[in-house]
């Protein structure tokens, strides 16, 4: 059984053009956990707090996830592709060697809600081809038990009760798992990972405890994420009195230096050097 190694308090704080966010995962470079870079939760019914958006900015060697809970973001690259991500919908992105690409709110009031995680590249695909993988709520299955516990699958391999769900996302070098989980009020899961892997988990309502027989030495609340390193094969999590929505993520660590520069994620400085001088000079996605 994977075991509790640290908690990681979500930090407000803001990104893009002003949109207010609470960013667990990459708070700094000592709060990472390989392959997984930065997870941001944004959440606010507060036009003010999300309207101006992400505006045009690049990213270099890595992918990102978004994730939408609730709202309407529209994403569009330097090569005039548009994904629009509504209400549980998801976006898998794989900047490789550049892309320039803008996320903007297309709404002016309600609830925008929803998470960006960014995933490390190995060295060998860092320099590839961008590529997007847009997915709509209705191609992301989901298991629900007969004890209330429910389970997105955006990627990876869920099995319970003798009913198996697959994301859609594949293909992945860090063979990632990624679930979308809702326990019930003291409702338990018990999920098989590699024991190889790195996992994170995020609650964003609700609450995890520290029950006999589960992986977690601590309780976990909202905003709060817990980091798991490897060995062990199994988590073992349990909702508290008022139940648990939280993100699972869990892949296989890339084990390389890590050289970032805001948008750029590369092996080294020198690097992200040129990564700079490349979208100086118009050359970032040539």
């Amino acid at each position: 059984m994977k075991v509790l190694q640290r908690v990681i308090q979500a930090q407000r704080t803001s990104d893009g053009a002003g949109v207010t966010l609470y960013r667990s995962l990459g708070q700094s470079q000592f709060a990472r956990l390989d392959p997984f870079l930065m997870l941001d939760e944004f959440g606010s019914d507060r036009p003010d707090e999300y309207i101006a958006g992400f505006p045009a900015h690049p990213h270099r060697g890595f992918q990102t996830v978004t994730y939408m809970l609730e709202g309407h973001m529209l994403h569009e690259d330097h090569l005039g592709n548009k994904g629009h991500l509504r209400s549980g919908d998801v976006q898998w992105m794989n900047a490789g060697r550049g892309i320039i690409h803008s996320e903007m709110p297309q709404q002016e009031r309600g609830l925008m809600r929803g998470f960006q995680l960014w995933v490390n590249l190995p060295a060998r695909e860092k320099m590839g081809p961008a590529a997007y993988q847009d997915i709509p709520a209705a191609a992301i299955p989901s298991y629900v038990g007969t004890d209330g516990v429910v389970v997105k699958a955006v990627a990876g391999l869920f099995e319970r009760d003798g009913e198996r769900i697959e994301g859609p996302v594949r293909g992945v070098s860090t063979s990632p798992l990624f679930f979308d989980v809702h326990l019930p009020a003291d409702g338990r899961l018990q999920q098989s990972v590699p024991a190889a892997h790195n996992s994170f988990i995020y609650v964003y309502e609700g609450s995890l405890v520290a029950a006999q027989g589960t992986s977690l030495t601590q309780g976990l609340g909202a905003k709060q994420g817990g980091v798991f390193g490897p060995g062990g094969d199994t988590l073992i999590l349990q909702a508290g009195p008022a139940g648990c929505r939280c993100l699972l993520l869990s892949a296989q660590p890339i084990g390389e230096p890590i050289a970032q520069y805001g948008p750029f994620v590369m092996n080294t400085r020198e690097e992200i050097e040129q990564a700079v001088r490349d979208y100086q000079s118009g050359r970032l996605t040539a």
